[in-house]
């Protein structure tokens, strides 16, 4: 065997180049590119300068990251889902949450027809436009979750393409939604919606300790397996919306959503996937998405911006709380992190807590709307 497929040096590689990712990412220009795209591109240029395997000599290593890893990170993250504790949001928030996720259904609906994606990527468009969908309600977690479900994963040039042109979209949208509410105040007057401040923030460790770490890979295990079993009985249920639900289900029960380290095990496992993703990513694939790489900026751009649009407009007619309406279309848009960072430069401190709610809201949402898309299409 060639020790370039032996795997357990390819997984010892993988590893390295999450952590190196983990280490760039915390500088100024890799913070602008994320790490989730930067692991991405660190093993593309491994993969093809032949030091790990690529798409052309793919291994069974990362078949078992695709089918049982990723499966499971998605998993660990949902875990962190408390329904129960969406009531400290306010239903502004959550109303606004949910007009923000109704309009990027609408959004991309719209961009489909159009900018006519699948005339330029296929079979594939659909699935691309639900995995748009999904992270444009929730985040990364329920854009890998329809990937998963379809293979697109195995699309390693066109995933990472995809990737891409989200996060320049998401750093566009960052930019926009800051700027929001000193554009629209003087044009409509606002009225602040006043929420009961939110003091403490969830805050507990993420420290994954033995008890812990036992039970989430006997949950996590479990899970996969009566997933897999009602696969097998309902096959037109998604496997992987079975394991996010049951994921959601058992974080309502407070024994296990105190469990520790569900995130960082969700998080690596996510990365080690996006390592895969990466490997897969052959120069020649990749030059050949011109025309597909203008087409998916388009059509994402078109969307978020039908997704704007609409939230300024019934925002405005409901709330028109200008700060509080960008930082719920950030939730939507970039995630509950993003939407932190929208909060404190506003001065809206009494959001913060609210918007994290609110992008957990998101998580929970976005991968049933995402297949919701894709079966519309």
């Amino acid at each position: 065997m060639n020790f370039i497929e032996n795997p357990i040096y390819v997984l010892a590689i993988l590893c390295l180049m999450v952590l190196l990712s983990m280490q760039a990412a915390k500088t100024k220009l890799g913070g602008k590119l994320s790490a989730a795209l930067l692991v991405i591109v660190f093993t593309a240029v491994l993969a093809n300068l032949s030091l790990i395997p690529s798409a052309s000599n793919a291994i069974a290593l990362y078949d078992g990251i695709f089918k049982y890893l990723a499966p499971l990170g998605i998993f660990y993250l949902l875990l962190e889902i408390n329904l129960q504790s969406l009531k400290k949001a306010g239903a502004p928030m959550i109303i606004l949450f949910l007009i923000g996720s109704l309009a990027t259904v609408l959004g991309i609906l719209g961009s489909w027809y159009l900018v006519s994606p699948q005339n330029v990527l296929g079979d594939k468009g659909d699935i691309i436009a639900g995995m748009l969908t999904g992270t444009y309600t929730g985040g990364s977690v329920n854009f890998n979750a329809i990937a998963l479900e379809y293979d697109f994963q195995k699309e390693g040039a066109l995933y990472a393409g995809t990737i891409a042109v989200d996060n320049v979209m998401t750093t566009i949208w960052i930019i926009v939604t800051l700027a929001i509410p000193a554009l629209l105040r003087p044009l409509w007057k606002d009225k602040k919606v006043t929420l009961k401040a939110q003091k403490e923030v969830a805050n507990a460790s993420d420290a994954l300790n033995l008890a812990s770490m036992m039970w989430l890979f006997f949950l996590g295990a479990a899970a996969f397996y009566l997933s897999d079993l009602i696969k097998q009985v309902l096959p037109q249920i998604p496997f992987i919306l079975t394991l996010s639900t049951l994921g959601i289900v058992l974080a309502q029960i407070p024994y296990i959503a105190k469990l520790s380290g569900s995130r960082s095990l969700g998080m690596y496992s996510l990365y080690l996937f996006l390592a895969v993703i990466g490997a897969y990513c052959e120069i020649d694939a990749v030059l050949e998405l011109k025309d597909t790489g203008i087409t998916l900026l388009l059509f994402t751009a078109l969307a978020v911006f039908f997704h704007g649009i609409l939230m300024i407009g019934i925002g405005g007619l409901t709330y028109r709380d200008w700060d509080m309406i960008a930082i719920v279309s950030q939730a939507n848009v970039g995630g509950s992190t993003s939407a932190i960072a929208i909060a404190e430069s506003l001065n809206r401190n009494e959001l913060v807590l609210p918007a994290i709610l609110v992008g957990t809201l998101g998580n929970a949402l976005g991968t049933y709307l995402g297949f919701l898309v894709v079966g519309i299409l």
